[in-house]
């Protein structure tokens, strides 16, 4: 069986190909095509084990790296889900105006949504 991090390297590999930025242009590059919005999403359960280590970190505080873990991995999911639909494009090289949102879809359940712009900058 492969496992997650092994399955989800081809996508960090194309991430290098194309240039992701939270601003509205690349720095010292033009925009010349635009190709629309792109987006990626996931939707992720509170685990119980986790949510037994959170409850006994709230009672003497600290960071509750459980979920801190939980959040990266559906944000690396949901952006290399954009980063693969820019690249279904055809000739986008760039993402720009990248935003992350996230709501409740269930009780213990969250949707993180990554969207942004896909173009071509030379």
């Amino acid at each position: 069986m492969t496992s997650t991090r092994n399955s989800r390297a081809p996508l960090a590999n194309r991430q290098s190909q194309l240039i992701l930025t939270t601003l509205e242009s690349v720095p010292g590059k033009e925009i010349v095509q635009h190709y629309g919005l792109v987006q990626g999403s996931t939707i992720r359960a509170k685990h119980v084990g986790r949510d037994i280590a959170a409850s006994f970190k709230n009672l003497v505080g600290g960071e509750l790296k459980g979920y801190t873990e939980l959040l990266q991995e559906a944000r690396q999911e949901a952006t290399d889900r954009m980063i693969l639909q820019a690249q279904q494009t055809g000739g986008a090289n760039a993402i720009v105006n990248i935003r992350f949102a996230t709501c409740s879809v269930a009780q213990g359940a969250a949707e993180l949504f990554a969207y942004g712009t896909a173009v071509k900058v030379q």
